[in-house]
C-alpha cells in the first residue's frame, strides 16, 4: 500500500489517465450487465429453471453495481476540491478499492458459479469451461479474505482477468437453440 501523500498526489496529477480508465471501466460494466441479462435469458430459454440462473443474475448485476460505484467513487477523487483534501481522497480511495476489489470479485464468483453449475447439470458447456469456472468462482468467493488479510489480494485479479476470458468462452459455447428432441415415427 502506498503512503497517503503518494495516493493523493496521483489523483491530483493524473486526472486524464484516471478519467480514461473510468470511462473504459464504466463501458465494461455496461457490457457485463448486458452479458448477465443475456446469459440468464439463454439459460431460461434452454430450459434451466434452477436457482443457479437467479444466482447468476444476482451476482452479475451486483458485480456491475459495485464496479460502477467504484468507478464513480474514483471519479470524485480527481476533482480539485476533493483531491486537495487528503483524508477525503483516502476515504474514497479505500471505499473504491473495497467495491472494485472483493466487492467485484465475490459477486463475479456468484455469476460464474450460477452459470456453470446449472449449465453443467444440463451438459450445456464443455468440461474445461466448467472446471475453469469452478476455480475462478472459488477464487472470487475466497477474495473476501482480502478485507482481513492483504495476502489474499492475488485472488481478486485471478478472478477478474481470467473471468473475462471465461465469459467470452461461455458466450461462444453456450447453445443458442434448444436440443432437438428425437422423435420416432411409428409405422
Amino acid at each position: 500500500m502506498q503512503p497517503p501523500d503518494t495516493i493523493t498526489a496521483y489523483f491530483q496529477t493524473q486526472t486524464t489517465r484516471v478519467l480514461a480508465c473510468l470511462f473504459l471501466q464504466t463501458g465494461a460494466m455496461v457490457c457485463l450487465g448486458l452479458f448477465t441479462a443475456v446469459v440468464v435469458s439463454r439459460l431460461h430459454f434452454l430450459g434451466v429453471r434452477a436457482a443457479g440462473a437467479h444466482i447468476a443474475l444476482f451476482g452479475g448485476f451486483l458485480t456491475v453495481f459495485d464496479g460502477l460505484a467504484a468507478a464513480f467513487a474514483t471519479w470524485s477523487m480527481v476533482h480539485p476540491a476533493v483531491a486537495a483534501n487528503t483524508s477525503v481522497v483516502l476515504g474514497l480511495y479505500y471505499f473504491s478499492l473495497a467495491l472494485g476489489g472483493p466487492g467485484f470479485s465475490v459477486p463475479m464468483g456468484l455469476l460464474m458459479a450460477g452459470v456453470l453449475v446449472t449449465a453443467a447439470f444440463r451438459k450445456l458447456l464443455p468440461t474445461w469451461i466448467i472446471v475453469l469456472g469452478l476455480v475462478l468462482a472459488a477464487a472470487g468467493e475466497l477474495s473476501i479474505l482480502d478485507l482481513i488479510n492483504p495476502r489474499f489480494l492475488l485472488l481478486i485479479p485471478l478472478t477478474r482477468f481470467p473471468g473475462f476470458i471465461w465469459i467470452v468462452a461461455v458466450g461462444f459455447v453456450l447453445p443458442r437453440s434448444r436440443p432437438v428432441a428425437s422423435t420416432t415415427a411409428a409405422a
